[in-house]
């Protein structure tokens, strides 16, 4: 009987999955493999949200398995190693796994290739499993890959993503592979109250209510943030609970401007996998150095983290993401331009603090949008701030958002919500909300000065 291994990483799923299918392809039985990788907790990555939201993604996968006649073989340790070791075990002739952009996996596959080399296996490394389109897939004629966006976009568009994939209908496992427990979600210590539940059959689940309706409305509705009007699916696709082919493949056959411009992010998505696999030290060098002096104020940080800054907008962010770990993604522009360029503070400083919360913290994403909005990634326009009252007037315009997150304002009208401070006397003094920070004229020529705009 040949026997070979789907080692699950980023693809958490059994529909669309080109390591699952190749594995099966090949061999008489399949170990569906995943790995508690201790690099990965060294590192830092293993934060409390996402461990608890992989919890529920692998108890779904193992289920979805067992329905198969398979399941799910959970080892635990060093990812070459436990590799190596089920290899070993069941005389498999190949490992298959998707390909990431970070320089961990580009390590891990570095290390892997040698280690099943040793042991008669071969490694394969599958594209476009993670991404809709593979990094590298297309690049301008005299670079390893496209800086901006929108000429990244067009040749994306005219690529077209592959076929998708059904799931398997049966998946046989060798006999006598042993395997650790599954993870318990209960177990996990500092998850965020409201953090969503996870998995291939939720995910699935709110993809089609997704597509069903909210979806039509995305063009107009996407910046509205407390209509909440979007599809909430970068926790599925950061843990492959989804494939983002199929995802743009279903949103492009409802079709319409919403589902135009919804496919227009999960591009952006697909760009900054390119950029930070043609520049891996992007993670968390400036991928376009401004010579910046970054402030420090702990004290300002920590209001920030905490969303105690005095402008209602960046603190009901703030909050969503502690109480969520997810936050709108005009929030998160929003709170990233105020600590960089407002508080005029080093991107590190925030992506850390998103890493530490976000339950889709993925690397690419993550890193480059935050460098995006420093003005030290790829964004033309490096020196734009984002004022959190303009956008509170504009994307908040009755102050909904707001108060659903910073309740000590609720009682405020729509148009005194967003600027506290104007009030006076026993009114301002019965608030139970912190002066701002800094003065948002200030702020400006502070960073303008330090940037040298003229």
């Amino acid at each position: 009987m040949t026997v070979s291994v789907a080692l699950f990483t980023s693809d958490l799923r059994l529909y669309d999955n080109p390591v699952l299918r190749a594995a099966l392809r090949e061999a008489d039985a399949v170990v569906p493999l995943f790995v508690h990788d201790r690099g990965i907790q060294r590192a830092g990555f293993d934060a409390p949200n996402r461990r608890a939201f992989l919890a529920d993604c692998l108890a779904d996968l193992d289920a979805a398995l067992r329905r198969r006649g398979g399941r799910l073989v959970v080892r635990d340790g060093d990812v070459v190693a436990a590799a190596r070791a089920v290899v070993v075990e069941t005389g498999a002739r190949s490992l298959h796994i998707a390909s990431g952009v970070s320089g961990y996996a580009l390590r891990r596959e570095e290390r892997l290739r040698p280690a099943l080399a040793a042991v008669g296996c071969t490694l394969h490394v599958h594209d476009a499993v993670v991404t809709a389109l593979a990094p590298g897939r297309v690049v301008p004629a005299d670079r390893d890959h496209y800086a901006m966006f929108t000429p990244y976009f067009r040749r994306w568009e005219a690529a077209g993503v592959r076929g998708t994939l059904a799931a398997p209908r049966t998946v046989r496992l060798p006999e006598g592979v042993e395997s650790g427990p599954l993870p318990d979600r209960a177990e996990v210590a500092g998850v965020s109250p409201g953090l969503a539940g996870g998995g291939e059959t939720a995910a699935r689940r709110l993809l089609s209510r997704w597509l069903n309706g909210p979806l039509a409305g995305y063009e107009s509705g996407h910046d509205d943030l407390a209509g909440d009007a979007t599809s909430r699916l970068s926790p599925h696709l950061h843990f492959g609970c989804l494939s983002a082919a199929e995802v743009i493949d279903r949103a492009r056959q409802r079709g319409g401007p919403g589902a135009d411009a919804f496919v227009r992010q999960l591009a952006w998505r697909d760009f900054h996998h390119q950029v930070l696999a043609a520049r891996p030290d992007a993670a968390w060098n400036d991928y376009r150095p401004r010579h910046d002096r970054w402030r420090t104020d702990e004290a300002e940080a920590e209001a920030w983290r905490s969303g105690r800054t005095g402008y209602p907008l960046v603190d009901a962010a703030m909050r969503q993401l502690a109480y969520e770990g997810w936050m709108h993604n005009r929030g998160r522009m929003l709170v990233a331009s105020f600590l960089t360029k407002t508080l005029y503070m080093d991107w590190r400083v925030g992506s850390r603090h998103f890493l530490n919360l976000l339950v889709d913290g993925d690397l690419a994403n993550n890193q480059l949008n935050w460098q995006w909005v420093a003005g030290t990634g790829t964004d033309t326009r490096p020196n734009r701030v984002l004022n959190p009252v303009v956008q509170g007037k504009r994307f908040d315009p009755r102050g909904a958002y707001v108060r659903r997150w910073v309740p000590e304002l609720a009682e405020l009208a729509d148009g005194e919500i967003h600027e506290p401070w104007k009030l006076t006397g026993p009114r301002r003094a019965a608030l139970d909300y912190p002066d701002r920070l800094v003065d948002l004229a200030e702020a400006r020529t502070r960073f303008e000065r330090a940037r040298g705009v003229n």
